[in-house]
């Protein structure tokens, strides 16, 4: 290989490496992160990430209580998502719609930034399942109730809950009004 050839060769490499990163972050729309309120696995109701500490203060408070009483049950209340951006809403919509194979099935599991609770900071989704387990069994009392039936992860805050129990749950979030919008 003559030295023309090994420069430009070279220089071909040295461009491609420069450019991958930016080819990788380029994904036609705008990355997500913490700030947005995407969590670190294993995160808790205890963490002081954006996507729990930018839930409504009521809902927040009640979540804390829940895990500590929790915790003294041996059961580590994890939080999957919380308060979320509106870009990564629309992300996780995007993805839904991708995986379900249309918006009216996406619908089914993924609000838009529009009529999300989780984007107005209302609702938390739990992670795994003793702590699923678990706040379906003591959640009415903090006023944590699950609010679909397909989704036993998702809670939202009803004060009312405390002394009338949970109102009853929507099929899935395309019965809910609030989605209507």
């Amino acid at each position: 290989m003559s030295t023309s050839t090994t420069v430009r060769t070279l220089g071909a490499l040295v461009l491609a490496a420069l450019a991958l990163p930016l080819l990788v972050a380029w994904s036609g729309a705008p990355s997500v992160d913490r700030a947005d309120g995407e969590l670190p696995d294993g995160a808790t109701v205890f963490d002081d990430d954006a996507g729990l500490t930018r839930l409504e203060p009521d809902l927040l408070d009640a979540l804390r209580r829940a895990g500590h009483d929790a915790a003294a049950d041996g059961v580590e209340l994890g939080v999957n998502s919380g308060w979320r951006s509106r870009s990564y809403q629309a992300r996780l919509l995007r993805e839904a719609v991708a995986e379900h194979g249309s918006e009216a099935e996406a619908a089914r599991w993924v609000a838009t930034p529009d009529t999300s609770p989780h984007v107005r900071g209302r609702a938390v989704d739990i992670g795994g399942p003793e702590a699923t387990s678990w706040l379906a069994e003591h959640g009415a009392s903090y006023g944590l109730c699950r609010i679909y039936d397909n989704e036993p992860w998702h809670y939202e805050l009803r004060p009312r809950a405390v002394t009338h129990g949970c109102p009853e749950r929507y099929a899935d979030p395309t019965h809910d009004p609030r989605t209507q919008r």
